[in-house]
């Protein structure tokens, strides 16, 4: 049985299979409508449990859609109407659930209740955020990179801002799929010292975002603020020098693509004229979370790599 926690669950061949697959289901829905099916509905009867810790808009309909379009059906329940909500442990829910459905979904805080969670469940489990990584955000990061003509391998992709979950992912891809990133984040604020350890060279972490971008493919930020999070105007205060902007995007390559998973803050982490400009592949990317968890679920399935 095949859980999706981290990227390195899936490795470099199960990633490469499943962007090949994401790509070509995607070009064979071309002008269809959203709610029809794929032609050959590789999960059809099977049933998604999507359960949500932690409020969302990309992920929630992203998953059922994906669910929905391979052929199977979805439940989504927040976790304030279940038993969960109530104390019920997540290794109950992970059994009870697990005679119900097929696979599940959880978007939640402590990444040690998704690797529980996978403990306890007999179906797949698919870590859909936590405070410690973001694999599926990452996964329709990398498709849309890929769609925009590049190759990943030796790529250099910018990080600004907060040493968060996103980037923790971007990091594990990096070495998984042999491409550099270079993060700039301010005292404080940057990404365990043993998640850059483990890239195996292909991460650093700089204080100065020009030293960043500069020569940069592909340049990514993040909301500053995460749900839930305390002390936001201390925070607020030490990543604005990290603001992408025209200046500092106009440090990286001519033809470099600007990425952010969303929801934004524009005037914050990144201006209007990045995200909204000719250089942003926020839409793609958003759209990208859906291909990619099509493709994330078969592989779950056994059905890939």
């Amino acid at each position: 049985m095949r859980h999706f926690l981290n990227l390195s669950d899936a490795g470099a061949d199960g990633i490469a299979a499943m962007l090949a697959d994401a790509i070509d289901r995607k070009a064979a829905r071309a002008g269809w409508t959203k709610g029809r099916p794929d032609a050959d509905a590789p999960l059809a009867g099977h049933v998604l449990a999507c359960v949500f810790e932690k409020n969302s808009t990309r992920t929630r309909v992203s998953f059922d859609m994906a669910i929905r379009q391979l052929g199977g059906t979805s439940i989504v329940m927040d976790a304030g109407s279940m038993q969960l909500g109530r104390g019920e442990s997540i290794a109950d829910t992970a059994r009870v659930l697990s005679g119900y459905v097929d696979a599940i979904m959880i978007r939640t805080d402590d990444h040690a209740k998704v690797e529980e969670m996978a403990r306890h469940a007999t179906v797949p489990v698919i870590n859909g955020l936590t405070d410690a990584s973001h694999p599926c955000q990452i996964m329709a990061d990398l498709l849309t990179i890929i769609e925009s003509g590049r190759s990943l391998p030796g790529l250099k992709v910018a990080w600004l801002g907060d040493g968060n979950n996103v980037l923790a992912s971007i990091v594990e891809a990096a070495a998984l799929m042999q491409f550099d990133v270079v993060a700039a984040c301010p005292q404080g604020f940057a990404p365990e010292e043993e998640a850059i350890t483990a890239a195996s060279g292909r991460a650093r972490v700089v204080a100065d975002p020009r030293e960043a971008v500069e020569g940069a493919d592909i340049v990514v930020t993040d909301t500053w603020i995460s749900m839930g999070q305390a002390h936001a105007e201390t925070k607020l205060a030490a990543l604005a020098p990290y603001q992408v902007d025209s200046a500092l995007m106009a440090l990286a390559k001519p033809d470099a693509k600007f990425l952010h998973c969303l929801p934004a803050h524009r005037g914050e982490e990144v201006t209007e004229e990045v995200i909204d400009g000719p250089q942003s592949l926020i839409w793609p990317e958003a759209e990208n979370r859906l291909h990619a968890q099509k493709s994330i679920l078969r592989w779950c399935f056994g059905q890939l790599g």
